[in-house]
């Protein structure tokens, strides 16, 4: 990784509440980027967690630039390369979106853009761009527009459910689930910690069977918002502060129903 760039990291005390990076409960390498930090499962060659802080008021959009790359400072084989994207229907999705630690000075917003491209912030995710993913990749956007006239700042954390039973594939396992939180404050003079979590689906799209790896033509991402602490179950990653700040579990309710998102406006703030 090039000496001169920046790797400060997530910022903890980003927001007017302290959230700490969710830890994880199984070994990992953590990485530091500009404005992100992946902690990547040395056996899965995934990332269990990704967190990025994200200032509104100073988002920039600099041109795409940048190739998908290995991280020099892990080892190859903990990482999930070139190989297995090769020659099939998957994409290298973006756990750090591309545009989010973007903000900042010019030069600051295009390192930061550009750190995104390194193999340990992608997981393989089912091709076909339909409006269930568009949804996915809106949600941050989405907390952003509700949060501006309090406070623009989100920290957002996203990552695969690795689960036992995601099908292998080429040396990995292709996790059939992606989890999203965002977390902000809000509320004025007396700020308090707000934080939504989602699910999206992609079991029906991805086969790989006989090693062959195919995406249903007609299958469809699902989306849905989620409790907190049921994410923190299905992960394995600490989430306490944020199970807390939850805007969507009720208080006192042993069980909240998932619910399916059509469109950002089904999202409860």
């Amino acid at each position: 990784m090039d000496a001169a760039l920046p790797t400060a990291g997530y910022d903890p005390g980003f927001l007017a509440h302290a959230v700490p990076l969710p830890a994880s409960t199984t070994p990992v390498r953590e990485l530091t980027y500009p404005r992100f930090t992946v902690l990547l499962d040395v056996e899965r060659r995934l990332a269990r967690v990704t967190g990025v802080n994200i200032d509104g008021a100073r988002l920039r959009d600099p041109a795409r630039t940048g190739d998908w790359r290995l991280d020099p400072r892990v080892p190859a084989a903990e990482q999930t390369g070139a190989d297995v994207y090769a020659r099939n229907d998957l994409d290298r999705g973006h756990l750090v979106r591309r545009r989010d630690p973007g903000w900042g000075s010019e030069a600051e917003a295009k390192a930061a853009t550009e750190a995104t491209f390194f193999y340990p912030n992608a997981a393989p995710q089912a091709a076909g761009f339909n409006q269930s993913k568009e949804l996915w990749l809106g949600l941050e956007d989405h907390v952003l527009a509700y949060a501006e006239a309090e406070d623009v700042r989100v920290s957002v954390f996203t990552a695969p459910v690795l689960d036992a039973d995601d099908p292998p594939y080429r040396g990995i396992r292709v996790p059939l689930r992606f989890w999203k939180i965002a977390a902000w404050s809000s509320g004025g003079d007396s700020p308090r910690l707000a934080a939504a979590g989602f699910i999206l689906d992609q079991s029906e799209l991805v086969d790989t069977r006989e090693g062959v790896l195919a995406v249903a033509a007609l299958g469809a991402f699902r989306t849905f918002q989620v409790p907190i602490g049921e994410i923190a179950a299905l992960a394995g990653v600490d989430l306490e502060v944020l199970v807390a700040a939850d805007v969507f579990a009720r208080p006192g309710a042993r069980t909240t129903p998932w619910r399916p998102l059509r469109t950002a406006t089904d999202v409860l703030l």
